[in-house]
């Protein structure tokens, strides 16, 4: 299991915000490139990047400061937030971004990501954010009348390379990750899944890893990081090793 730190960009800035909400922000970083170093110096062997003012927006905001980070780190890449089209993807894409993540549009515009995998298989990434079970688009500002796992079959057989799931209600707030609902979509999907939202303690890394066998890969872990509530490296230590 692989353990992604989570760099959050808002107004330049490195952020966590609590359920998404863009007015429950807490600064850790003025310097968001110095970020990923950091995280890379530690071990992380892949960084998860989102650009908030672009998933509220619909267009990227931060595009400039995600290349930059990019070229500053050797380890791979996932970017998220106000990505729309084809056009955006592909150009996140050439410039060093190993996978894009879509979830607003996969619910507006499904066609656009299967168009995506078609032309870049195994670089898109489907975020699946849920509150209360039912999918949340726009930065989490709405909720539709869809299930998660209506959302999933939607995408059968498409070349996605991964589901980041988080429970939207957890994000931020160190209540422990949704650990029966990631199952639940661990269980109704081939596509390997990343769990995300409310990781607060390496015990519930440990308790992830029983969801290997299922397909969950990985673990998206912020806030807990940035306030020494999980220390990166034990967490590395906890994922690669069971007996950790």
């Amino acid at each position: 299991m692989i353990v992604i730190p989570a760099i959050d960009l808002k107004e330049g800035r490195c952020v966590r915000l609590v359920q998404g909400r863009m007015d429950q922000e807490s600064v850790y970083s003025e310097d968001p490139v110095q970020m990923a170093i950091h995280w890379e110096s530690k071990g992380a062997e892949r960084l998860h990047v989102v650009d908030l003012n672009g998933a509220v927006t619909g267009q990227p905001v931060h595009r400039s400061l995600i290349e930059e980070i990019t070229r500053s780190i050797r380890i791979p890449v996932e970017v998220g937030g106000g990505i729309r089209d084809i056009e955006t993807i592909e150009h996140y894409l050439s410039s060093g971004v190993r996978w894009v993540i879509l979830g607003t549009v996969a619910f507006q515009n499904p066609g656009l990501l299967r168009e995506a995998c078609a032309r870049f298989p195994e670089k898109i990434i489907l975020s699946l954010d849920a509150k209360k079970g039912k999918v949340a688009i726009q930065g989490w500002n709405e909720i539709v009348s869809l299930e998660m796992g209506e959302m999933v079959k939607r995408f059968e057989g498409v070349s996605l390379s991964a589901i980041i799931f988080t429970d939207v209600e957890r994000d931020g707030t160190g209540t422990g990750v949704n650990w029966e609902l990631t199952r639940a979509l661990a269980q109704v999907t081939p596509t390997p899944v990343i769990a995300s939202g409310g990781i607060s303690r390496v015990e519930e890394i440990k308790h992830l890893k029983e969801l290997e066998p299922l397909g969950v890969i990985g673990v998206i872990v912020g806030r807990a990081l940035y306030t020494g509530q999980v220390a990166l490296e034990e967490a590395l230590r906890v994922a690669k090793n069971r007996d950790a």
